[in-house]
């Protein structure tokens, strides 16, 4: 055979090639967030945030919609912020893409999340495509659009306006073919930046709107800081100037007929907690809950950790509990706290057992909170509370043990360090055996940042709600008393108690002793406190904006 002769294998050759796995592309899933409530996230959005590897941010005002209790993201998941260029200017969309690629050429699922719509309000289609030919797909979750919420949240009505004509430029370039039905339409919507409102006023003139035309202009539309501003097209510029806003954000304006017909439909930012600025002195993964509640009335909560929430000094009380509940050794397990459940699901873990270890054991759960916590893990309670949801509403409610219909006496108590033994003593009054077992041990915080404590001290906080008496002990501890102007909520007789015995008058105590109750019974007191004033003739002002000059006392 010669050298340039191919060797051609027998037909009972048989030749293998060894498959390989293609690279896999990266993706990038722009999600529409809507205008700025986080209530607005769709379905699609949460799906997609939770298999996300990376979240990317226009800017660090939307970590708001990351706290939402619906959001749950992956451990490892990261977030970034797109920022702004050295000039800080808005990024021009091809360095958008360059530094979303950048992320995807793991071949990792991105999300990029974009307020309101991404097509419609944001025009993210030229970084889209930037992303596509750096070699990344993509897809959209489309979202609520702000040229339609945003007025709503404003109290327009657009159904009858006699036609409407809605614009998006948040690039300022307001040529005459995107301007040129202005003039003749009866109601025009804008979307556009507060720093292109000169731009945008001088566009609507040339097209032939009048000085004098009615106009709306809401900022931060849609959260709890939205403000509406009535005025003039001849005096927007200055209406707008007093608020006093970055030049990079959002402004909406509504102008003709639209605009003259709100007085009636101002729903939004007339809501009982509207524009409150609320503490919540709580641990973060207990205070989601109540702070959503709270943005449902309208306010912006902070939150403040009280209490940190550490391992017990000796692990093997716990290490023997678990193995007990593993083999038999109880009939009950009894959770008084969300903590509670958290340190035996982290024993669990270490262990590498998972909830199907309760197979058989009847589990208890002080509240509702608790027992979502049980939930989450894939456990259903057999008993909470139907009216005092406390340790001594479920001792109340416990069944007290039966030689005949309970094989096994005992009960599995884990609980803080510095737990009362209320439960304990009322189960052991029912005929069980509880073993009563510290599962965490609960230590003040470090003080919070010092702007904060003079907020809380010089009033500049509409309302202070307590989740338990601890809560009251250890704020007042690190961070000082409340202002006597500020609106203090307690979630039961107890927290209350413990209020005045630090020499602070309570305004609130929720009907049940629950995070919702909690801001529903708030947000209760502020809509009674607002049409007292309002039937007195005194102008309506939050808490804060009303000081009194000596130390709340009880």
């Amino acid at each position: 055979m010669s050298p340039t002769t191919a060797h051609k294998p027998s037909s009972s050759s048989t030749v293998t090639t060894t498959p390989t796995s293609p690279h896999t592309r990266g993706r990038v899933i722009y999600v529409g967030t809507g205008p700025g409530d986080p209530d607005l996230l769709t379905l699609g959005a949460i799906a997609a945030l939770a298999d996300a590897s990376v979240v990317i941010l226009d800017d660090d005002r939307q970590r708001e919609l990351l706290a939402h209790p619906a959001i749950t993201l992956g451990p490892d998941a990261q977030i970034a912020t797109l920022g702004l260029t050295e000039a800080s200017k808005p990024l021009s969309p091809s360095a958008r893409a360059r530094l979303i690629l950048k992320h995807t050429e793991a071949g990792v699922r991105v999300v990029r999340l974009v307020s309101g719509d991404p097509f419609l309000d944001n025009a993210i289609a030229d970084e889209a495509a930037a992303c596509v030919r750096g070699g990344a797909d993509f897809e959209v979750v489309p979202g609520v659009s702000s040229l339609t919420a945003v007025p709503e949240y404003a109290g327009i009505d657009l159904s009858h306006t006699g036609g409407v004509h809605f614009a998006s430029i948040c690039d300022g370039r307001f040529t005459k073919a995107i301007t040129a039905q202005w003039g003749s339409t009866p109601t025009l919507v804008v979307s556009t930046k507060i720093a292109h409102l000169p731009a945008l006023i001088a566009a609507a003139k040339a097209a032939g709107r009048a000085e004098d035309d009615h106009v709306l202009a809401t900022l931060h539309g849609g959260s709890t800081e939205q403000v509406t501003i009535a005025t003039c097209l001849a005096g927007l510029a200055a209406q707008v100037e007093q608020v006093a806003a970055p030049a990079g954000d959002p402004i909406h304006v509504i102008m003709g007929t639209a605009a003259e017909q709100r007085a009636e439909l101002a729903w939004y930012e007339t809501k009982p907690l509207f524009g409150w600025r609320g503490l919540v002195p709580r641990t973060k993964d207990q205070a989601a809950p109540l702070i959503a509640r709270l943005r449902t009335y309208g306010a912006h909560s902070d939150e403040v950790p009280t209490i940190a929430v550490e391992p017990p000094r000796s692990p093997q009380q716990m290490d023997k509990a678990i193995r007990g509940l593993v083999e038999g050794r109880y009939e009950w397990v009894a959770f008084t706290s969300v903590n509670a459940v958290k340190a035996v699901r982290e024993k669990f873990d270490e262990y590498g057992l998972d909830a199907r270890s309760f197979s058989g054991l009847k589990v208890a759960a002080v509240g509702d909170i608790t027992g979502r916590a049980l939930r989450d893990w894939g456990i259903e309670p057999d008993l909470i509370p139907e009216t005092e949801q406390s340790a001594a509403g479920l001792a109340a409610e416990f069944p007290p043990y039966d030689e005949l219909l309970d094989p096994i006496n005992r009960v599995f108590l884990p609980r803080a360090d510095i737990a009362t033994e209320t439960l304990a003593a009322g189960l052991v009054g029912l005929g069980w055996e509880v073993e009563d077992v510290t599962a965490y041990r609960t230590v003040g915080a470090a003080p919070p940042p010092a702007e904060v404590r003079e907020a809380i001290k010089s009033g500049k906080f509409d309302a202070v709600v307590f989740t338990s008496s601890s809560t009251v002990r250890n704020l007042v501890g690190i961070a000082g008393k409340p202002h006597p102007s500020t609106v203090l909520a307690a979630i039961g007789p107890q927290t209350a108690k413990t209020c005045e015995e630090h020499g602070l008058r309570v305004d609130v105590v929720a009907g049940k002793p629950s995070a919702v109750d909690l801001a529903d019974a708030l947000a209760s007191f502020a809509a009674e406190r607002r049409d007292a004033l309002v039937a007195a003739g005194e102008p309506v002002v939050k808490p804060s904006q009303r000081k009194t000059s000596s130390r709340r006392r009880v």
